[in-house]
């Protein structure tokens, strides 16, 4: 057992994850994998169960009966990972947006250089998306500066859905209160192990769209990101 899981989220994702699995088990560093299903009508969860009888013991996989949203998936995921003693929860998406290659350096972050939560960021040096319509890179930019200053919190993308937990992290902040599903879930999560005095660091990544298979944002997820910031700072969070 590694001392370090890859949780990845999954949704009619057969074009990619037997490919994304592959990459992040070719990595120098050891990474189990947790890929948690949100029931795939197109047949996602029986590719990677396929693919357990050749990575017996390292590759994981949890299927929910609905989809009910990136946040609840990885909230599933992470109390799994809590549960079966992992020190270092990383969060990717299964479609290579997040480079596998990556891994290694978010987990280095947290394990060799002191960090508790390390964000693979697009905009911590320059603006690393390709891809990319320009609308959505300004879209996605400009969220993540409204977002540091409606909060101030001291990161550059506070969207980002590739990351690195210390356990310590996760048993800290109250999973079961965390309130957003979408990406005002990332928002939320690294707001949260702020506010608990945890070191947040920032890796750069160039963050790479999906060739293959079909994106899961909508006009919900950014309203949600967007009006959600503004009830954080208006109400606050419980810790």
């Amino acid at each position: 057992m590694s001392d370090a899981v890859v949780i990845i989220p999954t949704y009619n994702e057969k074009e990619n994850i037997e490919a994304i699995i592959r990459a992040t088990f070719n990595q120098e560093k050891e990474f189990d994998i947790l890929v948690v299903d949100d029931n795939s009508p197109d047949g996602t969860a029986t590719i990677v169960t396929r693919l357990q009888q050749e990575f017996s013991n390292k590759l994981h996989l949890e299927i929910r009966q609905e989809k009910n949203g990136l946040g609840t998936a990885y909230i599933h995921g992470f109390k799994w990972a809590l549960e079966k003693g992992y020190e270092y929860i990383i969060e990717m998406d299964a479609d290579f947006s997040h480079n596998p290659n990556d891994l290694i350096r978010l987990y280095e972050e947290c394990a060799v250089r002191g960090g508790d939560v390390a964000v693979g960021s697009r905009y911590s040096v320059g603006v690393n998306v390709v891809n990319w319509p320009m609308n959505r890179v300004l879209l996605s930019y400009f969220a993540s500066k409204y977002v540091r200053f409606m909060t101030g919190i001291p990161i550059c993308d506070t969207t980002a859905g590739f990351v690195c937990w210390k356990r310590e992290v996760l048993e800290t902040i109250k999973l079961d209160k965390v309130k957003f599903v979408g990406y005002a879930f990332q928002i939320e999560m690294k707001y949260k192990a702020w506010k608990h005095n945890f070191s947040v660091r920032e890796v750069s990544v160039i963050f790479t769209d999906r060739t293959k298979g079909e994106s899961k944002m909508s006009g919900g997820i950014v309203y949600e990101a967007l009006f959600g910031v503004i009830k954080m700072r208006i109400n606050g969070l419980p810790k």
